[in-house]
């Protein structure tokens, strides 16, 4: 049995005999600089009741060295996961003094060196399950208490927690900072950061209320911080929740902190949220990029109500947090920000991420079945986060905003500081808006699946068939627009609501017909065939941004479907996405035209759309506003596109040796991309790179130098490549996606499809050896993109027995693959 991967039925148990009432954590972090120390001391004292004379702590780290129950030392039962505790009275005080692993994948006390200064730092990272891996703890959500944390740490160094200092202890070299306890948390938000981090100093003051806020980066980095913003932000964020929340901010000071080598977003430590440092631009940033970073800012504001004050049970719940949050993060952007257009790039972008995982095999309700912990950590995905999102959208449009802000406020009210379940909340809704949410739960939170809509006119009847599969009831509305001179402008717009197959409807004549207008429920939807040529003759002259982008949303997912013809798809990117003024949706336009291009155009066009991209970036790019948003895109487009297409490799070259358009800026990132694009092609050499990391010899400077080696287009560097992602223990989680981004540059399946039937042989053992989070990253990262599904089809009949997570990982890449080859197939 793996004791690591807890089961919900046993954390229910131990839930149901523990009651816990403090704990404390002491971390000796002092010898965090040397390289060659790999592990710190960890004691952890838990004050708890039971019922039941035996339970465990979870504990993953290098060694157990000491348990002391009730005053009393006790024989250390220790298998790797789990300490026993056995002879447990009703009131037990246990200490664990154990050393726990600096990590480099990210999870648990990730240690980072940085190559720019030499200096130190140091963040943690738990979710769903890895606090274990610096304290011993009940690693469950339902299990909640007062923590207290005391560090000792090089002096000189910010030591940050959920809490603010109680006690700083200030020695010869060294300092011990102990932390107020906290008010009740679970053990996956607890947090810590030690380093010579760069500290910018803020407040937020409403009424009565005033709370400090801190921003903290890395030295080396702390010169690119956009701090004014990322306050405002914070300020505005915390207005608005203070408002319609109504629930005081409860967790005292608020620090963000931004961390290098990331492995998500952002996470919502109370008190101290954490962010990837790919937030921070090194030079050059759109807005778009601004606007993502303000969503998340304020979808883990979301979350200090939603999640941390109020917490899920066990992860089947894990919506009532992060569905609930990436709703936020877009209604707070439109409402609170200068981002008033976050509604369109969540239609165009995030709602694609639904749409796709919706339509794998693996797809699962929003309100899921999870049985364990691996289960848990793959279940972040695109139904918990955006599908939830979506009918959160539709909900509160059948509802209205204030019942289900209301609904929300007696929610907290009722559980502040708890656990609660799915049913929790339709009671406090279901009360406030006079509706049995029952019906809507069952069609929308306990059912998987995407409808499509589409509108099919017949001609003889004089009316307007509504077609949708798999359906289910929808609130929604039609846009009816029409050419005035040089636009696209609505005209008239009807509201309905449906819920059977076919639904008729009758329209007045249009230009262009948009089902799903203003975009209130969840749900694909197909262009008629006069609105397709309407689009592809004026798609960038539709002057309302929110239906250009669910026109973008259309065109992609019948794209993705094979209902449209990437190469007609292409063309129409290659005409309007140059006249697309709205930065949120160039930014996703982009991208999916690079994708599609790779997967879903016939192998036998694919040179020649390769080669028509590469032009359009390169002409879009010289045709931009100098210095403008769009400018920088079609530049790192252009990057992307070099990969695979030489065309234009010494314009490439010129902007590299400072020739660039007027406007455009050049910074470290971008001229990583472009040099490893032509790494890819042949057209630079490791010489080249190594000159580059001269120039930049940073965290970022050298990852993107090891994924540029990596590149070059030899089959000796494809396979060294390969051997590192598999064999070299050392590598951080960085580290591992540039070696398995070299290995995979420029689609160059001559150079590594020899190892397709290597990776089916060392997958299950990476599984078993790796930490999930490197796993997963060799498993999805180094997927065969092969012409044929037999070999994944071979390893699942032989592993029926492989642990499900890595099942349900393969199944999800072959399924991509199956799409990629019958889309493909088709066009033929």
């Amino acid at each position: 049995m793996d004791t690591a991967n807890l089961t919900r039925e046993e954390t229910a148990a131990r839930s149901a005999a523990v009651s816990v009432r403090s704990i404390r954590v002491e971390l000796d972090l002092t010898g965090a600089p040397e390289r060659a120390r790999t592990g710190f001391p960890t004691t952890t004292t838990l004050d708890f009741d039971a019922t039941a004379s035996e339970t465990w702590l979870d504990f993953i780290g290098e060694s157990v060295d000491r348990v002391v129950l009730n005053g009393q030392d006790v024989p250390v039962e220790y298998d790797g996961a789990r300490v026993v505790l056995r002879g447990l009275g009703a009131a037990n005080t246990v200490t664990v003094h154990a050393t726990a692993s600096y990590s480099r994948s990210g999870e648990g006390l990730h240690r980072f060196h940085d190559p720019a200064d030499g200096e130190t730092y140091l963040y943690t990272q738990y979710e769903p399950a890895d606090s274990r891996r610096v304290m011993a703890c009940f690693e469950q959500p339902d299990i909640k208490a007062a923590y207290t944390f005391v560090v000792d740490a090089p002096a000189g160094w910010e030591v940050l927690s959920n809490q603010v200092p109680a006690a700083v202890d200030r020695g010869l070299g060294v300092q011990r900072v102990e932390f107020a306890p906290t008010l009740p948390i679970s053990s996956y938000i607890t947090s810590v950061a030690a380093g010579p981090y760069v500290r910018i100093d803020g407040r937020w003051e409403r009424g009565e209320q005033s709370v400090d806020l801190g921003l903290f980066a890395r030295r080396s980095l702390a010169q690119h911080l956009e701090a004014e913003e990322i306050l405002e932000i914070t300020r505005q964020g915390l207005d608005f929740f203070d408002e319609v929340f109504a629930f005081p901010y409860p967790w005292g000071k608020y620090d963000q902190i931004f961390v290098p080598e990331y492995n998500l977003g952002a996470m919502e430590n109370p008190g101290l949220v954490t962010f990837t440092e790919a937030y921070v631009s090194r030079g050059a940033a759109t807005d778009a990029q601004r606007a993502a970073r303000a969503n998340t800012i304020l979808h883990e504001m979301a979350h200090m109500w939603f999640g941390d004050l109020v917490t899920m049970k066990w992860w089947d719940d894990l919506w009532l947090k992060e569905s609930f949050a990436d709703y936020m993060g877009a209604h707070a952007s439109a409402a609170a920000t200068r981002f008033r257009d976050a509604w369109v790039k969540f239609a165009a972008s995030r709602k694609a991420w639904a749409y796709q995982q919706d339509q794998l095999p693996t797809t699962h309700p929003i309100v899921a079945d999870i049985v364990d912990l691996e289960a848990a950590k793959l279940n972040f995905d695109g139904i918990t986060y955006a599908k939830g999102a979506a009918v959160l959208k539709q909900l509160v449009a059948f509802v209205g905003d204030e019942a289900f802000f209301e609904g929300a406020r007696r929610y907290f009210a009722a559980n502040a500081f708890g656990n609660t379940t799915l049913e929790d909340f339709l009671v406090q809704l279901s009360d406030v808006s006079g509706r049995d949410m029952t019906a809507w739960s069952r069609s929308w939170l306990e059912t998987t699946g995407v409808s499509t809509l589409s509108l099919v006119h017949d001609a003889e009847a004089g009316e307007w068939m509504l077609h949708q599969t798999d359906p289910r009831p929808h609130r929604l509305r039609i846009g009816l627009y029409r050419r005035d001179g040089q636009r696209i402008v609505r005209r008239d717009q009807i509201s309905l609501d449906i819920s059977d197959e076919r639904t008729p409807i009758t329209l007045d004549d249009a230009d262009l017909v948009l089902v799903n207008d203003d975009d209130l429920t969840y749900a694909k939807t197909r262009l008629d065939d006069r609105s397709l040529t309407t689009v592809e003759e004026s798609l960038s002259d539709i002057d309302d941004e929110l239906a250009r982008a669910l026109v973008w949303s259309s065109l992609w997912n019948a794209t993705r479907d094979g209902e449209l013809d990437a190469t007609r798809y292409l063309a129409i990117v290659r005409r309007h996405a140059p006249r697309e003024a709205n930065i949120g949706l160039l930014s996703g336009v982009l991208p999916n035209a690079a994708f599609a291009l790779r997967h879903y155009v016939a192998d036998a066009r694919r040179e020649a759309e390769q080669r028509a991209w590469a032009e359009t970036t390169w002409h879009a790019l010289n045709g931009a506003d100098p210095g403008s948003d769009a400018q920088l895109s079609w530049a790192r487009a252009l990057a992307t596109a070099s990969a695979f297409d030489d065309v234009r490799h010494e314009e490439v070259r010129s902007l590299l040796e400072g020739r660039a358009p007027e406007g455009l800026v050049v910074d470290p990132d971008l001229r990583w991309q472009l040099l490893t694009a032509l790494v890819s092609t042949g057209h630079a050499s490791a010489l080249d790179v190594t000159a580059e990391l001269e120039r930049d010899d940073t965290g970022s400077g050298r990852t993107a130098a090891r994924r540029a080696l990596a590149s070059r287009p030899d089959r000796d560097v494809r396979a060294a490549a390969w051997d590192a992602a598999w064999n070299d223990l050392t590598l951080s989680n960085d580290h591992l996606d540039a070696e398995i981004g070299g290995f995979r540059a420029g689609g160059r399946r001559d150079l590594i499809a020899e190892f397709d039937g290597e990776y089916f042989r060392r997958i299950l053992e990476a599984w078993q050896t790796r930490s999930i989070e490197l796993a997963q990253r060799l498993v999805v990262g180094l997927f065969p993109a092969s012409d044929s599904v037999a070999q994944v089809d071979k390893w699942l009949a032989e592993n029926e027995s492989a642990p499900a997570a890595l099942r349900r990982i393969v199944v999800e890449q072959r399924d991509h693959l199956a799409r990629d080859l019958r889309v493909r197939a088709a066009q033929n």
